[in-house]
């Protein structure tokens, strides 16, 4: 398997099967062996953008083929555990796009199924492959922003109302991911304290909060929102060295590193009060790393087929898309609770303890 290309197929055809059809079909790393979707008209218009691939509506006649080596699943949310598990059963190898499951316990059996095959299963949090979460991943790894003491995270835009999710699942699992890539461990917040709030009367949160207290003591914030008029792609990420601000919508200069900040000087002696401290302003340099520019989806690819071949867990595994959805869980809870902090120390610890 080391030398041969890998055959794959996507399951779902509607709005990002074809990103990873196109991807997948342009990769070295793979051929791209189907698009499987129970609207054969559908997958058939993205079977004629890759190459005229065969369309296969069968779910369980595409997984009987012995020379497929993995399946992408891009299809709703709430179809990724049954599609996963029967594809794992098969002895396929599977990527999933964002989020992994419908539920951290569905998440947990898919991680535990294809760990007991010994097979790769991955998560697309297409975002942790771009070159700018890349570098910020390196820049945090290389200790050039200090100990992190917060992020705020905005992700909103006009976006389409989901039927069947609020916001905070919709949305929210981008920056999550992300944070999750990017901090040293992994995303293990204490607690997670979510607002939301539903003012068009959808059924559902259309705006949402996240306050995430992390074991640091230092603390994200993730902002989502389908009604803004105004598109926002951006994350502050501060250290107690220098700040980061990534704009995603801003090509000329996505990454920007303030060497800019406040100081605590040391207390006065025998005084305990932080308040007695002397603070100063750091004012430094900016500058801006420069990227390079590739597709995400690409270099996904990759990943997935290297894991394959090697065994070993890709940047984004099946684990990385549970701790995400640990936290969504937590949301949904602390809705429910009128926004009350929902610990998360101690069902994390369990878990991991399980495995």
């Amino acid at each position: 398997m080391t030398n041969r290309t890998l055959r794959i197929a996507v399951v779902g055809a509607g709005y990002w099967g074809p990103n990873l059809a196109r991807n997948f079909s342009a990769s070295p790393d793979w051929d791209l062996a189907a698009i499987c979707d129970l609207d054969e008209d559908r997958a058939r218009q993205v079977s004629d953008q890759v190459g005229h691939v065969p369309v296969v509506p069968s779910l369980t006649e595409l997984l009987a083929a012995d020379d497929l080596d993995a399946i992408a699943i891009a299809t709703p949310a709430k179809t990724h555990f049954p599609i996963a598990m029967q594809a794992l059963a098969a002895g396929k190898h599977v990527v999933v796009e964002k989020p992994l499951a419908d539920s951290g316990s569905n998440g947990q059996a898919m991680v535990l199924e294809a760990a007991a095959r010994g097979l790769i299963l991955m998560a697309d949090h297409t975002y942790c492959y771009t070159p700018a979460v890349l570098k910020i991943r390196d820049l945090i790894a290389e200790g050039e922003l200090g100990d992190i003491l917060f992020i705020d995270s905005v992700r909103i835009n006009l976006g389409l109302i989901q039927p069947d999710v609020d916001v905070f699942w919709d949305l929210a699992p981008h920056d999550l991911s992300i944070l999750d890539f990017v901090l040293p461990g992994g995303l293990h917040p204490t607690a997670v304290a979510a607002h939301g709030a539903d003012p068009l009367g959808a059924g559902r949160s259309c705006i949402g909060y996240l306050a995430l207290p992390l074991e640091s003591g230092a603390i994200a914030h993730v902002h989502v929102n389908w009604l803004s008029p105004t598109k926002i792609r951006q994350m502050v990420i501060g250290g107690t060295k220098r700040t980061l601000v990534w704009d995603d919508l801003n090509p000329q200069q996505r990454l920007s590193v303030y060497d800019r900040g406040v100081d605590l000087g040391k207390q006065a002696a025998g005084r305990s009060d932080r308040r007695d401290a002397t603070i100063s302003y750091r004012l430094g340099d900016t500058w801006s790393p420069a990227l390079p520019e590739r597709e995400a989806l690409s270099t996904m690819a990759s990943e997935f087929a290297s894991s394959i071949r090697t065994g070993q867990p890709s940047r984004t595994d099946g684990e990385a898309g549970r701790r995400v959805l640990a936290v969504l869980e937590a949301a949904t809870r602390s809705l429910s609770q009128s926004g009350s902090a929902v610990p998360l120390g101690d069902k994390e610890r369990e878990m991991e303890a399980a495995r």
